[in-house]
Order: structure tokens, then C-alpha cells, then sequence
């Protein structure tokens, strides 16, 4: 089991951060290589050409390593899910009366690439809601995901846990679904891959789109994408003279082609050479590869079920264990909770979260300890 890693961060010790779905601290050797990075700008002659291409390289393995994927030339670089997604659906032919499944109040980066899709094809968005009652809401939801899959669908596009109350999607059932009809399935994993467990070998999604500044633990403006061989040979939503074959030949850049690399290659953001944040990302992923998501989902599990137990037996509602994960889950109050109260108090007390909807939404790490719990469930009962 982890301990509290709380001495890697640089979270002050009187401030409880329960926000990590919301940007995750910086671990403090990811911040010195920042740091280090940005001072080679003051020396560029010592950048090499090799600079352009190893890390990059060595990130997307480390990103196959973590989603467990045997080729990482199908991971790309990203500045952000939106773009991922983007090229995912300029790469799909769909057409009129074929249907886009999505989750009721899905993160809008999952969403508008669908939205101008189906505006510019005829297709239809089918929103899918959970259930308005209190119980077996998880179970619900994920039953009517698996009736909304039919013939027309061409895409179910998903998180695999839910970015505002962290609903857990059953993937692995989805994608046998998906598989009855042919339907692409579509994964922003920002709230869930770094902290739960992800075998692209179990679940088979054809794209698994990730944020790298939530739970990959890394710097803002850079993200991950894996395409399987579905796209191996789709347009790029822009042209970027390094994805291109023979990129590495400086001296012959004029000499244009039109062959791009192999895989997700031609999928990489512009610039994605990115000397500053690339090395960040990629410390970040080794610390995660290091803990384990499966670890951290223990760490989370242990210190949090005194308090989810505590705030259930107060009359708050919080989804049962199997169909939430445990580095981020929702509370649901009654109309006799005052939320304007709860938020002084937590503000007063230096408790961090977010609020969602009408949940609150809590997301610990291993940086978070019991006390800290102790401290929300106190904010809440007062």
C-alpha cells in the first residue's frame, strides 16, 4: 500500500486539495525540469536535432507503457482533448440518419467536434441520461448507454469516468456493443487515465484522447492520443513539416513530401517538439508508472471510505462502490444542505474541491491524507 506522498509536492501543509480533476499540483522535480528547460532557450545553439525527436519519443513510450500499448508510434502529441478529438471525427464518414452517442453533460471538448459533425452530415446526437432517481443511478445510466447503441450508431463517444460526479463507465461492456453494430468508440480519458487502470488491450477503443494536466500530472497545453490502425491512413487537421517522412533531414526540409510518418505520426501537433513540456510530461508518467494507477486507487480507496461512509449516514448521496471510482466521485446534497454555507466554510478551512452541476466533485491523490476528509466531511455536517 502507498503512503502519503505528500513530501513530493509542494502543497502547503494547512490546505487540504481535493481538486486534482481540476489541475493537478506539480510534483516538485517535474517543476525544477521545467525549470531546466526553459534555460536552454538562453543557449540555443546547444539544442540538437536530436532534441527535435528522442524525447518525443520517449514520452509516447512512456504513454504506451501506461495504457498498455505494444506500438507507440500510435500515440500522439496534443495541445488539448478538443484536438484530439477533432481529428478522430474529420476521419469518420458518417451520414444521415446514422446516430453519435454521447453522456448527458459530457466535457464539451467530447461534444462540439460531434456537434459540427452531425450539423455537417445530417448525423444525430443521441444524448444519454442516467436516471432521476438517488439509487442504482451508476447501473442506470450504464444500461441505457448499452440500449442506445443500435444500428445507426456510428460513434459512441465517452469519458470513462464521468469529469463531474465520477460515474464509471463499464467500457469493456460498451465496446462488446460497439463491436455487435461496428460502431467507433471514442475515449477522453483526462479524468480517469494516470489514476485507473487502462489496458487498451481490455477495452479496445479506437481513440483514447487524454488531458495531460489532471492525472498524467503533467503542464498545461500538452496532451496524449492513442489512434489505432483505423487512422493509419486518415488527414491530419493540419499539415506539420515534422510528421512528415524524413523530418529528421534538416538540410533537405525543401525538398516536400507528401508521406507522412508512419501511424499516429501525422497526428502530432505543430511545434510538438516542445523542449519545456515534453520532459515535464514525461517525469510525470515515470513517478505514475513508478506509484502504479492501481496503487493509487488503493491509496484513494483507504483514505476516503471513513468520510464517504460518515457523509452517506448524514444523508448526503454518493454513488455505490461499483460504479464510481475512487480518485473522483460526486456528492449530491438535499434541499436541506446549504451550499453557500458549505462553500464558506470550506474556503475558511483551506478544503479545495470543485463544484459540478449539483454535486460536489472530490478528487484526492496520494498528496491527501485522512485529516483531509476529516476536514470536508466536518465542512459539509456544519
Amino acid at each position: 500500500m502507498l503512503e502519503c506522498q505528500k513530501d513530493k509536492f509542494s502543497l502547503p501543509e494547512n490546505v487540504s486539495y481535493l481538486n486534482c480533476a481540476y489541475f493537478s499540483p506539480l510534483l516538485k522535480q517535474v517543476e525544477k525540469i521545467g525549470y531546466k528547460a526553459i534555460s536552454q532557450k538562453k543557449l540555443p545553439y546547444q539544442i540538437k536535432i536530436d532534441h527535435f525527436f528522442e524525447p518525443v519519443a520517449e514520452l509516447k513510450q512512456l504513454f504506451a507503457r501506461l495504457i498498455d500499448v505494444d506500438n507507440y508510434e500510435q500515440i500522439a502529441l496534443i495541445p488539448g482533448v478538443s484536438y484530439g478529438i477533432s481529428n478522430v471525427a474529420k476521419n469518420i464518414q458518417l451520414s444521415a440518419g446514422e446516430n453519435i452517442v454521447v453522456v448527458e453533460e459530457q466535457f464539451p471538448s467530447n461534444v462540439y467536434p460531434w456537434l459540427k459533425k452531425a450539423h455537417d452530415t445530417g448525423a444525430q446526437i443521441k444524448t444519454i441520461q442516467p436516471t432521476n432517481m438517488p439509487s442504482k443511478r451508476g447501473k442506470t445510466w450504464n444500461d441505457n448507454m448499452l440500449d442506445a447503441i443500435d444500428s445507426k450508431t456510428k460513434v459512441v463517444a465517452l469519458p470513462h469516468v464521468h469529469w463531474a460526479d465520477g460515474t464509471l463507465f463499464d467500457l469493456k461492456a460498451i465496446r462488446n456493443q460497439c463491436d455487435k453494430y461496428g460502431s467507433y468508440l471514442i475515449i477522453d480519458g483526462s479524468q480517469s487515465v494516470g489514476a485507473l487502470p487502462f489496458s487498451v488491450q481490455d477495452i479496445r477503443p479506437d481513440a483514447l484522447i487524454c488531458a495531460g494536466y489532471k492525472w498524467l500530472m503533467g503542464p498545461y497545453s500538452l496532451g496524449l492520443a492513442y489512434y489505432n490502425e483505423k487512422f493509419d491512413h486518415g488527414d491530419p487537421i493540419e499539415e506539420c513539416w515534422i510528421n512528415k517522412l524524413e523530418s529528421e533531414d534538416f538540410q533537405n526540409l525543401a525538398n516536400y513530401q507528401e508521406v507522412y510518418k508512419p501511424h499516429a505520426a501525422r497526428y502530432n501537433v505543430s511545434e510538438s517538439s516542445n523542449f519545456i513540456l515534453v520532459p515535464m510530461l514525461a517525469a510525470a508518467i515515470k513517478q505514475i508508472l513508478a506509484w502504479t494507477p492501481k496503487a493509487i486507487q488503493e491509496y484513494c480507496q483507504m483514505i476516503s471510505s471513513d468520510a464517504i461512509h460518515e457523509l452517506i449516514e448524514h444523508g448526503c448521496q454518493i454513488e455505490e462502490k461499483t460504479y464510481r471510482s475512487n480518485h473522483l466521485f460526486g456528492i449530491r446534497l438535499s434541499t436541506d444542505f446549504d451550499l453557500e454555507s458549505i462553500k464558506k466554510s470550506m474556503a475558511e478551512n483551506n478544503v479545495y474541491v470543485s463544484f459540478r452541476g449539483n454535486a460536489i466533485r472530490v478528487a484526492p491523490h496520494v498528496y491527501n491524507r485522512q485529516i483531509d476528509f476529516a476536514k470536508l466531511v466536518q465542512c459539509i455536517k456544519q
